[in-house]
C-alpha cells in the first residue's frame, strides 16, 4: 500500500455534489471556518457540500481543490480536473482545506473495494489476489491489505469494520 500520491480521482469523483457534511463539521465551520462553512447547505442539521454561496448552485468541483502548476502551468482552479490528461502531464492536486476537510474526505479510502472501483492509486499489485489464488487465499490478501489501509488511515479515521 502506497500512501497517498495525490492524484485527485477521490475529489474529482466524489466533490461534485457526492458529499455531505456531518452536524460536527457544520458547527466546526460556521464557528471557526466562515469560508468553508458558506459553502454549505444545512438540511435537518447535515449539509450537503458544495454550493456556490451567491447562487446557491451546486458547484461542479470541489472548490477547495487546487491543481498545482505542473510544467510551467498555471493552476486551473475552478476548472475540468481532468483537461491535462489529453496532454500527458499527470497533475498534481492539493486540499486547500485538509486539516478542516469534511468527514466524508477524511475517511476515505474505507475499503479495499472502494479503492479497486475507484482505481485508487495507492494500492499496489501485491494488495491484490492474483488471478490464480484460492478463495481462502484471496481473502487473506485482502484482509492484509485492509489492514495496511487502517494503519495508513489511522490519523484520520477509525480501522474498517
Amino acid at each position: 500500500m502506497k500512501d497517498c500520491n495525490s492524484c485527485g480521482k477521490c475529489c474529482i469523483k466524489y466533490g461534485n455534489g457526492g458529499l455531505s457534511a456531518s452536524s460536527a463539521d457544520i458547527e466546526g465551520w460556521a464557528l471557526f471556518n466562515p469560508e468553508i462553512y458558506s459553502y454549505v447547505q444545512v438540511v435537518n442539521k447535515s449539509g450537503n457540500i458544495w454550493f456556490d454561496p451567491v447562487t446557491g448552485k451546486l458547484i461542479e468541483y470541489c472548490p477547495w481543490l487546487r491543481k498545482e502548476p505542473s510544467a510551467g502551468k498555471e493552476s486551473s482552479v475552478g476548472k475540468e480536473p481532468s483537461a491535462d490528461k489529453e496532454q500527458g502531464n499527470k497533475p498534481f492536486y492539493t486540499c486547500s482545506i485538509y486539516h478542516n476537510r469534511p468527514e466524508d474526505c477524511r475517511h476515505y479510502p474505507s475499503t479495499i473495494a472502494e479503492m479497486i472501483r475507484d482505481e485508487c492509486e495507492m494500492i499496489e499489485v501485491q494488495d491484490l489476489p492474483s488471478a490464480d489464488a484460492t478463495p481462502k487465499r484471496a481473502q487473506l490478501t485482502l484482509n492484509k491489505a485492509q489492514r495496511a489501509l487502517d494503519k495508513l488511515m489511522a490519523d484520520s479515521r477509525p480501522p474498517f469494520g
